[in-house]
């Protein structure tokens, strides 16, 4: 069942039975009950055509998951802080496997310039979210996330090689914060710092702003803050647990 749950995306959010059983190989039997039980629960619904999406449980369980999370709640007066001061759009974002998810986030921007509102995934190839992440990621955790996203890496500028890549991940670690321009929301600059728990990435702290109001100055405060702010969380969140 959770292999049919996971096959609805952002590009593919409807499916028909047909096309499910296609996919997955199942059997007919086999998949209509599945499809039942989703259903039953309210993780699947039925639209038209035959076809099925996900269901209202989903929304529930989203709702859910805002109270509870910890991160959520220790993170909000820090947007709140970073947003008054500045014009942007500061954002809170898990990662699991290669997936990155933004789980809070505020503007006061007149336009936002981020283009990735909460659950949906970014891009772990590209930009400072990613970049502040991997950085702190032990070798046995890297190198697949290394191999698998190479070429955009690459095309970023950020290095041909493992090697060119290492050079860059080990001058953020020892500064605390990544910085990119433009990567993955056109000119957006992202500063991103970890939130780590016991010097092991678990999410991510970013504020994107305007690359029109940026200087050299504005960035290298913005980044203090914003590493700050992701140290201040890690530590409530995890030195007190």
């Amino acid at each position: 069942m959770l292999a049919v749950l996971e096959l609805f995306s952002e590009m593919r959010p409807l499916w028909t039975p047909d096309e499910l059983m296609r996919e997955l190989g199942y059997t007919r039997p086999t998949l209509y009950r599945y499809l039942k039980s989703l259903r039953e629960s309210g993780l699947l619904m039925s639209v038209r055509g035959g076809r099925f999406a996900l269901g209202p449980k989903v929304v529930e369980m989203d709702y859910l998951s805002r109270r509870a999370d910890p991160l959520v709640a220790a993170a909000a007066p820090h947007l709140e802080r970073l947003t008054a001061a500045h014009p942007c759009t500061a954002l809170i974002v898990r990662w699991y496997g290669d997936k990155m998810l933004c789980i809070a986030s505020q503007s006061s921007a007149p336009n936002p310039v981020s283009s990735y509102p909460r659950g949906r995934p970014m891009p772990m190839g590209r930009g400072a979210i990613a970049r502040s992440i991997m950085a702190f990621l032990p070798k046995r955790s890297l190198a697949p996330l290394l191999a698998r996203y190479a070429d955009d890496l690459r095309s970023v500028g950020v290095g041909g090689t493992a090697e060119e890549v290492g050079v860059v991940l080990r001058r953020i670690r020892r500064a605390g914060v990544a910085v990119a321009f433009g990567e993955v929301t056109p000119g957006a600059i992202g500063i991103a710092a970890p939130i780590l728990d016991a010097n092991y990435p678990v999410a991510s702290l970013c504020l994107t702003i305007a690359g029109q109001r940026a200087n050299g100055g504005l960035i290298d405060r913005i980044s203090g803050e914003v590493r700050k702010a992701a140290q201040s969380i890690s530590a409530e969140i995890f030195d007190s647990a």
